[in-house]
């Protein structure tokens, strides 16, 4: 089977967006690939933390993956941290790529625009993501398309690589996540759901209580038209609505639109709320099972020690490569 890697940050509560969009991919893949999972918590650290908080976000994303599907019988799930042949593999390809094509990486402009000096780590972010990513022979890398740029520079580093040393690295090939459930800020339907907006109610999260759903999507940006239409372009309110009732209905957008022929907004969104909350509430059962567990702990260190093994095996090779150790 192909090797699947991903990750995700803990730095926040993972919402909608993030589940429809990505990791809900992720359970699927895992019936088929042989997949790596990791809460990739030193990538967190290139803008300041709370240590204590970072801690209780790492282990809230870890039940959130268990909850969400992910087994630990087919995906290996870890904390990237736990396993130090990821930094040990950033620094090679970090001495291995070049400040020029770091600079040029459109996340770093974006998130130094407004500083004079930007941290290091944030500079040096792709590779590490890099490094992820080929310390475990990945085959395919699901993202978003806002990520292609590090999937680009993955595959630089590792044919620089191959061509300098011989056969090093596995190239991976980005699998850009189905467009069809990309979920949009409830508030501004142009932007992406984030967990960084200000406004709580342009987002709904895993762990957010029926009120805050039903208060979120009550609140949610439509338009004065008054008609259940899908149109992106005219209507992205209630095309973000049709997206998110489809994602967890199963029903097909014109479908919804057929059963809301005639019906108004207000309708529409009470019906959203109950969809929703029906779709999220059982993976909230299952989170706060398992949040505290000792289940969960093992679960961590039995993926930590799989990943560490696969990843020994991969600096091995490198360093052969290199002519690094005895």
């Amino acid at each position: 089977m192909k090797r699947v890697f991903s990750g995700v940050q803990p730095t926040g509560n993972i919402h909608i967006g993030n589940y429809l969009g990505a990791l809900k991919q992720f359970v699927e893949l895992q019936q088929d690939h042989d997949c790596v999972y990791c809460i990739v918590d030193l990538h967190s650290i290139t803008m300041p933390q709370d240590p204590k908080v970072l801690r209780e976000n790492i282990m809230d994303v870890a039940a959130l993956y268990l909850a969400i599907g992910l087994d630990p019988k087919k995906s290996i799930i870890f904390v990237q941290s736990m396993v130090p042949g990821h930094t040990e593999l950033a620094w090679i390809l970090m001495c291995n790529s070049y400040t020029g094509e770091l600079s040029r990486m459109t996340q770093f402009k974006q998130k130094s625009r407004d500083s004079e000096s930007a941290p290091t780590g944030l500079f040096t972010y792709p590779i590490l993501m890099a490094a992820d990513i080929l310390l475990y022979d990945t085959d395919v890398v699901p993202v978003g398309n806002d990520q292609k740029q590090h999937i680009e520079i993955t595959r630089d580093l590792a044919e620089r690589v191959n061509n300098k040393y011989g056969k090093t690295f596995v190239v991976p090939d980005g699998r850009f996540l189905k467009e069809g459930a990309r979920i949009m800020s409830l508030d501004d339907p142009t932007a992406k759901m984030s967990k960084s907006a200000e406004n709580i109610h342009s987002r709904i999260s895993l762990l957010d209580d029926t009120n805050k759903i039903k208060k979120s999507i009550m609140r949610s940006t439509t338009d004065s038209e008054g008609t259940i239409h899908y149109d992106m372009g005219s209507k992205p309110g209630i095309s973000n609505l049709l997206n998110i009732y489809s994602a967890f209905s199963g029903l097909g957008v014109v479908e919804i639109e057929k059963k809301y022929e005639g019906r108004g907004y207000g309708d529409f969104k009470k019906d959203l709320v109950d969809v929703t909350v029906e779709a999220i509430l059982p993976i909230q059962q299952r989170y706060h099972e398992i949040r505290k567990s000792q289940e969960l702990i093992d679960i961590l260190k039995d993926g930590a020690e799989k990943a560490n093994t696969i990843s020994e095996k991969t600096l091995t090779r490198v360093k052969e490569k290199f002519g690094l150790g005895l």
